[in-house]
């Protein structure tokens, strides 16, 4: 097994006046190094093209998750959904990406945009082969995987962003390739790029979009850990088992907690450096420890960080809030959310006596539950995430 790992988003905006999408993705994980995602464009718009979406990426999906070939799927949709006799065109188009292992991508394309393909940033050409199945020609690909490769899928909503409004003919893929070209960086996660290209969708359509438009973005990235430490043990002789393993394990330390810092601090040996500066009023100042990347204050901070990631799994609203602040919580989410893939959670069952005063909003429930929460969030978002409790 190599040490590359999936980053995956995808987004859509709906067409002006129709409540619902006529687009659909499905992600279906297979272990832990493999996954599918199905994108499906149903014929027209509103609720005949979300349920025509709908079945087209169950159909696939289900298929996927019990193991039958991507053959064999796309055999059972050409023959499940046939084409308009009206318009002659099919009554769902769909693309299938496929990450087998983390060491090859598969791709079957029926009449959506071709998938782009940016390494380090830039396009490239990929092979394509061509087969008729029940009439219908698919496209397939395989290629094999390197770090950074950004694989980009999208209804044909995003091609024909601007028609009529700020482009005469729409918006091609090679536009597309060139904005997305000058636009790559290579810290930026799949969120950003899928939002970057999305948001410049629905600028071309000047707010009013002529056409569901789904964006699916993969991007292929290395493994980078992070260690939480939030609060002290419940058993004050388990301290050293507790900083032990925590500071043994690679990637980033986060220390969470006055109580919880200073101890950690005494088992370094190293001075803990406190700062009295409120980089935001709502968050408590971080402090420093020689050897730790970030400490900071716990329970109030670890809320806002649970905000932010329950936020940052339905939109993007609150995205500026934390995406360049300094305060704690902010350093943490981008922490967490941009730069993690695999995070460890050694958390503390000690009942701080501060927040037993009833005039305080704090409980030791109230800690165990933001981390449970943050966790069944940060899984949300694709991390691999463990919680040890002491």
């Amino acid at each position: 097994m190599n040490n590359l790992c999936t980053d995956i988003s995808y987004n859509s905006v709906i067409k002006y006046g129709e409540q619902l999408c006529g687009d659909k993705v499905e992600l279906v994980e297979q272990g832990e190094n493999s996954c599918v995602i199905v994108l499906a464009d149903g014929l027209g718009s509103g609720v005949k093209a979300n349920i025509l979406a709908t079945l087209t990426s169950k159909i696939i999906s289900t298929m996927v998750a019990n193991n039958l070939s991507l053959e064999d799927c796309v055999e059972t949709v050409a023959l499940t959904l046939p084409v308009c006799n009206v318009r002659k065109i099919a009554y769902s188009t769909f693309t299938i990406i496929r990450i087998a292992n983390n060491k090859e991508a598969e791709i079957i394309q029926y009449d959506n945009p071709q998938v782009i393909l940016l390494r380090d940033g830039k396009s490239i050409d990929y092979p394509k082969i061509s087969e008729e199945i029940e009439g219908k020609t698919i496209f397939k690909s395989k290629i094999p995987l390197c770090e950074n490769d950004v694989f980009i899928a999208m209804s044909d909503g995003a091609i024909y962003a601007g028609v009529g409004k700020t482009m005469n003919f729409g918006w091609q893929r090679d536009n597309i390739i060139t904005f997305m070209e000058d636009m790559y960086q290579p810290d930026y996660t799949a969120k950003a790029l899928c939002n970057i290209l999305l948001d410049e969708c629905s600028r071309l359509y000047d707010g009013q979009p002529g056409d569901d438009t789904t964006i699916g973005v993969i991007k292929i990235r290395k493994r980078a850990q992070v260690n939480v430490l939030f609060g002290p043990p419940e058993k004050p002789e388990d301290a050293p088992k507790m900083h032990s393993q925590f500071f043994s394990n690679e990637g980033k330390h986060i220390i969470c907690g006055g109580t919880t810092s200073a101890l950690a601090a005494e088992y370094l040996k190293k001075p803990l450096n406190t700062s009295l500066d409120y980089l935001d009023p709502e968050i408590p100042p971080t402090a420093y420890i020689e050897g730790v990347d970030l400490v900071t204050e716990g329970v109030i901070t670890m809320s806002k960080v649970l905000e932010y990631a329950k936020a940052y799994l339905d939109s993007s609203e609150l995205y500026s809030d934390w995406s360049f602040k300094k305060d704690g919580a902010s350093r943490i989410a981008r922490i967490l959310f941009e730069e993690a893939t695999d995070i460890n959670f050694y958390v503390g069952r000690a009942v701080n006596p501060a927040h037993q005063n009833p005039g305080l909003p704090i409980s030791f429930n109230i800690k165990m539950r933001i981390v449970e929460q943050l966790g069944e969030c940060l899984k949300k978002m694709g991390k691999r995430v463990t919680i040890s409790y002491f």
